[in-house]
């Protein structure tokens, strides 16, 4: 009686779980979306297509690409792969910092692609900075690269797969009549078990760096980084167009705080970045 009532509990709390993991995909996709314009009958026939600006793309008519994309973006929810041809077009035709941004804007959403990050990393071998960045505690690069072998709904499906085997484990251990199912159950309650817990981490990062986008890219060719957010602040360095920052304060309307691989801080125009 007493195992009838702990597998009825334990089917409950799966079937909770997986709801409520359900509803947590579902939300970060609608985070991630930007805001529909409504089209109107006429638009809807004239609207864009991604085969047009692969044709274009194909063709070598980069301008004709880069305007199709941004015209699908600006319509549409945004989507690793049209970021990542557009990353493509804007490096094609020369303009890095575009480049950067827009591949970076892929690589967010689709992190584990690997011609993604071949693509950034060939982008960012063009821009002029050079900075080396702080060495950083083993277990944060391991968890950093773990991280991004998946996104948010690819983690998110993992912690709830990693749940359910838990649940059968934990059945088979409970309900197991010989020594070895036991013992088996038991191995696999702790493997699934640290499983659910590290999906889910890796999922809320995922998703805590989606909606909340702390990272931009320098857009104008040179911009010179003060001490203070104003024009007579002490010049500290000089940044140039495709370099990546971090946002440490936005709280100002024309200057904002950035933080540098390297650790250096300073204050730049909020008008010279575009956030990833």
């Amino acid at each position: 009686m007493k195992k009838s009532i702990i597998f009825c509990w334990l089917m409950m709390a799966s079937i909770i779980y997986v709801d409520a993991q359900g509803d947590s995909i579902a939300v970060d996709s609608q985070m991630i979306e930007t805001a529909p314009r409504s089209l109107t009958k006429m638009e809807m026939n004239t609207a864009y297509t991604k085969s047009q600006a692969d044709s274009a793309y194909i063709q070598g008519d980069y301008v004709s690409a880069i305007a199709i994309y941004e015209a699908i973006l600006a319509d549409r929810k945004e989507s690793a792969e049209i970021y990542y041809n557009l990353g493509n077009s804007y490096y094609k035709n020369n303009n890095i910092a575009k480049a950067i941004l827009n591949l970076e804007r892929a690589l967010l959403l689709d992190p584990g692609d690997d011609d993604i990050r071949f693509n950034l990393e060939m982008a960012k071998s063009k821009a002029i900075d050079r900075v080396l960045p702080v060495n950083e505690f083993l277990l944060v690069t391991w968890f950093k690269s773990i991280k991004s072998c998946m996104g948010v709904d690819e983690w998110a499906k993992m912690a709830i797969s990693s749940f359910l085997v838990l649940i059968l484990a934990l059945a088979m251990y409970i309900f197991g009549k010989k020594l070895v199912l036991r013992k088996i159950g038991l191995i696999v309650i702790t493997v699934s078990f640290i499983s659910v817990i590290l999906s889910n981490i890796f999922a809320y990062s995922q998703k805590n760096q989606l909606i909340n986008r702390n990272d931009a890219i320098i857009m104008v060719p040179s911009v010179t980084v003060k001490s203070t957010p104003n024009e007579k602040g002490m010049d500290l360095f000089v940044l140039h167009e495709g370099h990546k920052v971090y946002i440490r304060d936005s709280s100002m309307k024309e200057w904002i705080e950035i933080k540098l691989e390297d650790g250096n801080i300073g204050w730049i125009p909020t008008s010279v970045i575009e956030v990833i």
